[in-house]
This record gives structure tokens, C-alpha cells and sequence, in this order.
């Protein structure tokens, strides 16, 4: 993956995050990857997951299993 692609990325977070700014992320789909940030610090590291890693990983969020 470019710097170029994550630079035209199209940046979302969740409408659920408006309630708590400082602990968003910000998640673009990308053709072959799901890109993922933290919202305060838009130019910082991004991680890249393969587009199945990211359904397990929401899936897995979804129903609770890193509550604490």
C-alpha cells in the first residue's frame, strides 16, 4: 500500500463518536485493505488490516469479547 493511496483515502468514524472525541478512530476502505487511525492524530501510524481481519475484528468488538 502507497502513502499515496492513504493520502486519498476517505476518512469516516462512527456517528456513535461524537459523545467522546478523544477516543475515536477513523477507518477508510481502501481496494485491497481496511485502513485504520486514530482521529487525534491524523498524520501519525496507520494500520492496515486485510478486509476478513477486519470483519473479525469488528465482529469479535460487536459482541463484547475485549470488554472488560
Amino acid at each position: 500500500m502507497t502513502e499515496a493511496a492513504l493520502t486519498r483515502a476517505r476518512w469516516r468514524k462512527s456517528s456513535r463518536s461524537n459523545s467522546a472525541p478523544a477516543t475515536c478512530v477513523e477507518l477508510a476502505a481502501l481496494p485491497s485493505a481496511v485502513a485504520v487511525r486514530d482521529s487525534k492524530d491524523p498524520e501519525g501510524p496507520k494500520l492496515l488490516l486485510s478486509p476478513v481481519a477486519w470483519a473479525n475484528l469488528a465482529s469479535a468488538i460487536k459482541t463484547g469479547q475485549f470488554d472488560a
